[in-house]
């Protein structure tokens, strides 16, 4: 990978699991495969959406290894996969990650210092990582598990002038924050990404670099015309916004087995199983919801020749 990301959408890649609990590899080539086909920049593999936390570290780099050969030549690939608390066991599960062929690295930020801690902790922290960690481009995930840690404008700052960053995946839903961790980070190759729906047409007039959602996941079509098209047709763009905005209401229905739904209605061959919760918690009637989310979606795509 060059030394930058392209702008766009990023999904947060979901894994597949077959009905005896394993890895299904199949089933996750075909996602990779739909992803890209609908247009998407890049791939995140192995995180909160991937169900990392019950993954084991061969799962986990396992997953990245075949996420980066199957996507080939055609989007970069970005993995996390660090969940351990000591800093030991981190560096050792980021070196097994950053073995795996991966395009970049990315850390968690609630990982580098506990939760009562400050950023001079969390700098001092990510001095002895980064100097034990090979030479690989880095990437930030606010990942809200198991607390969630905003970078500061200033801690992200510090990030960008140590020349390793290259992307923030950032979840604080709050445009004024991310106005202020642009402006800290201009004219640096770090860029930022936004991971709430609702704000995503607001933060690229700010100048973010694109999308790395949840919703990418049911969707991601719409946010590839959003991210690419959105200072073109002013008009469309709100419109597309509008929608994307309200669909993003999935997220806290079941989510990742609705996402899992959704994609058995795209015609994705994965199983509705998972390591995070129970699939039966998926009712009838959320299924409904589902069907009519994929149905409004597909007539949306259609009537707006997105």
């Amino acid at each position: 990978m060059s030394d930058f990301f392209p702008n766009g959408v990023w999904p947060t890649m979901l894994t597949p699991f077959t009905k005896d609990n394993r890895v299904d590899y199949p089933a996750l080539e075909a996602l990779i495969d739909w992803y890209i086909e609908q247009g998407v920049d890049g791939l995140f593999a192995v995180c909160q959406s991937s169900e990392m936390y019950y993954l084991t570290l061969e799962e986990r780099t396992k997953i990245a290894s075949f996420v980066r050969e199957k996507a080939g030549d055609r989007v970069p690939v970005i993995a996390s996969g660090h969940i351990s608390d000591d800093i030991e066991e981190q560096i050792e599960e980021l070196k097994a990650m950053a073995d795996t062929g991966i395009d970049a690295l990315v850390i968690l930020s609630n990982h580098f210092a506990e939760k009562h801690e400050d950023d001079q902790t969390w700098k001092s922290n990510a001095v002895k990582i980064l100097d034990k960690i090979p030479d690989i481009p880095l990437g930030i995930y606010e990942c809200p598990v198991p607390y969630k840690r905003l970078m500061s404008p200033e801690l992200l700052k510090w990030c960008a002038e140590t020349g390793r960053f290259y992307f923030l995946k950032d979840t604080s839903c709050d445009v004024g924050l991310i106005h202020a961790k642009y402006e800290a980070v201009k004219g640096s190759k770090l860029k930022i990404y936004n991971a709430n729906a609702a704000t995503l047409l607001d933060s690229l007039r700010i100048g973010i670099a694109g999308f790395s959602g949840i919703m990418a996941n049911f969707h991601p079509r719409p946010y590839v015309w959003l991210t690419r098209n959105w200072h073109k047709d002013v008009k469309k763009a709100e419109l597309v916004q509008d929608f994307l905005g309200t669909m993003s209401l999935a997220e806290g229905q079941s989510y990742p087995i609705n996402a899992k739904y959704h994609l058995q209605l795209e015609g994705v061959p994965v199983e509705l199983y998972s390591r995070t919760r129970d699939y039966k918690e998926l009712r009838s009637a959320d299924k409904i919801v589902v069907e009519q989310l994929h149905r409004l979606t597909r007539e949306f795509i259609s009537k707006c020749n997105l």
